[in-house]
C-alpha cells in the first residue's frame, strides 16, 4: 500500500511546477523535440532538461534520441483527463467566487438605496 502512495506522490511532485505542466500540455498535442520545448518554456536547455528528467523519472514522459535531437512523448495519457478535471474544478471555483462577490454587492445595494431615499426624505422635509 505504501508503494502506491509513494508512486502517486512522485507523479504529483513531477507535475508540481508550472513549467512542467506547460511541457505536459505541449506533449498532449504530440511528440516534440527538446529544442521546441525549450523555446516554449523560454528557459535555458539545462533547466528544461531537468524538468523533462523529472517527468521522465516519474514515467509521465518518454524520450527517443534521433541523431542529435531528443524527442519527447507523453506516456501517461490519463494525465489529459486529470488536467481537464483540474481546469473544470478551477473554473467552478472562479464562478463560485464571482457569485459570492455578486451576492455581496447585491446585499449592499439596497442599503445604499435606503440611505439614498432617507437622505432625499430628509432633504425634502428640510425644504418644507
Amino acid at each position: 500500500m505504501r508503494n502506491k502512495h509513494e508512486f502517486r506522490s512522485k507523479i504529483f511532485k513531477a507535475l508540481g511546477h508550472p513549467s512542467r505542466i506547460l511541457l505536459v500540455d505541449a506533449l498532449l498535442e504530440g511528440e516534440r523535440c527538446v529544442c521546441e520545448l525549450r523555446e516554449l518554456v523560454g528557459a535555458d536547455i539545462s533547466t528544461v532538461s531537468k524538468h523533462l528528467s523529472l517527468l521522465k523519472e516519474a514515467g509521465i514522459v518518454g524520450c527517443e534520441k534521433r541523431g542529435t535531437n531528443v524527442y519527447y512523448t507523453l506516456r501517461m495519457e490519463c494525465v489529459k483527463g486529470f488536467l481537464t478535471c483540474v481546469d473544470r474544478f478551477n473554473a467552478r471555483r472562479v464562478e463560485e467566487h464571482v457569485c459570492v462577490l455578486c451576492e455581496g454587492a447585491r446585499s449592499q445595494r439596497p442599503e445604499v438605496r435606503i440611505q439614498d431615499s432617507e437622505f432625499r426624505s430628509q432633504e425634502l422635509e428640510a425644504r418644507h
